[in-house]
Formats: structure tokens, C-alpha cells, sequence
């Protein structure tokens, strides 16, 4: 399915959305409509809105508390996108510049700060405390996830259970509350909610370890590998898997390039090398698959819809994308 199947039973809610979101955006401040309205004019695939109303759709009846739970957590996402662009000094996303690029990162920083407390009044002036909770928790859980990659970068003493626990918290956790806080809109029922959370956990881990395997070229000729994590010292999982499985030479031979060469090409490739050889591609791949398969058999057990079958081809295209 392509992102617009996958969009049709929520296309005209998809519209009224890009509407909600820009008005929960505004502010008497000049500068900062100028901001947010390039904020909002560059916005990606948005899958994060879909997960939300498809997961709505899946549960019960959409409302204004659905679209309330998508603005939500797109502004405290971009709030830590707009964060996260000064912490690491970039200049670009998704192919444009970064507000901190155009705009130095003391007003990035306050129009993050900005960002989140729009999230926060929304909620708050509504009374959708539940939602709050959700979204709340799943940017402490980002954080927490950040820092733990940072952490380990440092030291490069990383195994599966660290790797795991790194991207439920960075990635997995914001997915989960999207699927969350779709259900929550919907419905009181805790076990629904506790089921859409988890089929959302799932989708998250996958949707990783596929953004891990663009690293390698995917393992096929989509694109050439692009190394980018290894010159970030990131540990992924393709690596992981080669470095346990490597003899104790090897093994100290790739961790020195990947702490000390990890900005020499040459080097690089040869870091992809030993991981593809290693069947470090492969394994990712299976991984990634299994949490697909638990992904699709948590959604299985919800009646049959447009919206499941959307949800479902959004699954595929997560783990089947191109970039």
C-alpha cells in the first residue's frame, strides 16, 4: 500500500488536522508565527497523525479528543525535533534547513520551549489529562532513551538488551503513545488502550531497526550504505550481532575504527564489509520481521475495517519503505 491508501479512510480527517495543528500553533509573537508557520510548511509523511486516527478508527469513533491527541503529540515532537537539532549541531532536517540554522539556537531553544507548552495548554485547557499522561511519558522515555545512547557511545560497551532498551525508550515509546492516545480518545476500556500501546511498541521497534538497516545499503541495491550511525557511534543492531559473533581480533579491530576512524571512508567501509559478511544484515532483517508478525497479530484480534486494513498496510509500509 502507499502512504495515500493507507490514507484514504482518514483523508478528510487528515485535512481538518493540518488546520487544528497550525491554529494550536499561533501566537501574538511576529517572529514566532514566521517560525512555526515554516515549521509547519515542511512537515514530512506525517505518519505520526495517521497512527493516531487509524488507531481512533480501530477503537471506536473519532472526535475532537482524536484531534486533540494528534495535535498534542506533534507539538511535543517537534518540540524535541527543534531540541534535538541544537544538541547535535545540525544544520539540516528532512532536506531543509533546521530553525537553529536559520535562526541561531537560543530562539531554537525558546521556540521549543514554546512548542511544548502549547502541547501542554492544549491538554490542559480540555481536561485530557489521560492524554497527557501518554505523551508525557513518552518524552521521558525519549530523553531517557538519548542519553543512554550517548552514554554508550562513549564507552562502546554495548549488547542486545541495551540496544532494546535504548530504542523502545527513543523511538518505540512515541509510536506506542500515538497508537495510545488514538485508542484513549475513543474508549475508557484500559485493556483496548493497554492493546493499541503495545501493538504500537511493536510497530516502533521495527520501524528502527529498518531506519538501522539504511545505514548498510538495506542489504539490497536500494542505495549505496551511507555509514551514518558508525561516524555517530552508534551501536545498531546489524554491528551488535557481527561483533558477537566476531573473534576477540576482529572484534577489537572494528571497535577501535568505529571509536577512533569513524570519520575515514575508507574505514567505514570497511566496518559495512565486516557486517554484511558477518550476516549481520540478515539478522537484523529476522528481528525486524518478528516484531512486525507480533505488530500484525495484536491488530488481528480487533474487527475487521478500512481503518484496521489501513493500519495494517502502514505496518508493511514501515518495515517495506525506501527512505
Amino acid at each position: 500500500m502507499t502512504v495515500n491508501e493507507i490514507k484514504a479512510p482518514i483523508a478528510k480527517e487528515m485535512e481538518e488536522f493540518e488546520l487544528k495543528f497550525k491554529s494550536s500553533m499561533k501566537s501574538s509573537v511576529p517572529l514566532l508565527d514566521k517560525i512555526t508557520h515554516y515549521i509547519v510548511k515542511r512537515k514530512g509523511k506525517q505518519l505520526r497523525p495517521m497512527f493516531v486516527f487509524l488507531s481512533a478508527k480501530v477503537c471506536g469513533e473519532m472526535n475532537e479528543s482524536s484531534y486533540r491527541a494528534a495535535s498534542l503529540i506533534e507539538l511535543l515532537h517537534t518540540a524535541t525535533l527543534v531540541h534535538d537539532d541544537v544538541v547535535d549541531d545540525s544544520n539540516e532536517r528532512r532536506g531543509f534547513f533546521s530553525v537553529n540554522a536559520l535562526w541561531k539556537n537560543k530562539i531554537a531553544v525558546l521556540v521549543g520551549d514554546f512548542l511544548l507548552s502549547r502541547g501542554l495548554l492544549l491538554s490542559i485547557d480540555n481536561k485530557d489529562f489521560h492524554l497527557l499522561g501518554l505523551v508525557s511519558n513518552a518524552v521521558r522515555e525519549m530523553s531517557e532513551g538519548e542519553l543512554l545512547q550517548i552514554e554508550k557511545a562513549r564507552k562502546l560497551d554495548i549488547d542486545e538488551s541495551v540496544y532494546y532498551d535504548i530504542i523502545r525508550k527513543k523511538t518505540a515509546s512515541l509510536i506506542a503513545s500515538c497508537c495510545a492516545c488514538g485508542a484513549a480518545s475513543v474508549t475508557t476500556d484500559e485493556k483496548v488502550i493497554g492493546k493499541m500501546k503495545s501493538f504500537g511498541e511493536a510497530v516502533g521497534i521495527a520501524f528502527q531497526i529498518k531506519d538501522d538497516l539504511f545505514d548498510y545499503g538495506d542489504g539490497s541495491n536500494i542505495g549505496k550504505p551511507t555509514g551514518i550511525d558508525i561516524k555517530e557511534k552508534k551501536m545498531t543492531l546489524p554491528l551488535i550481532y557481527a561483533l558477537n559473533n566476531a573473534s576477540f581480533s576482529d572484534k577489537r579491530k572494528i571497535i577501535n575504527i568505529v571509536k577512533n576512524n569513524n570519520n575515514d571512508p575508507k574505514k567505514v567501509a570497511e566496518v559495512i564489509d565486516f557486517v554484511v559478511k558477518s550476516g549481520g544484515i540478515e539478522y537484523a532483517e529476522k528481528e525486524m520481521n518478528k516484531y512486525k508478525i507480533k505488530a500484525l497479530e495484536i491488530l488481528s484480534a480487533f474487527s475487521d475495517s478500512p481503518a484496521k486494513k489501513a493500519l495494517d498496510g502502514l505496518v508493511k509500509y514501515t518495515t517495506e519503505r525506501k527512505n
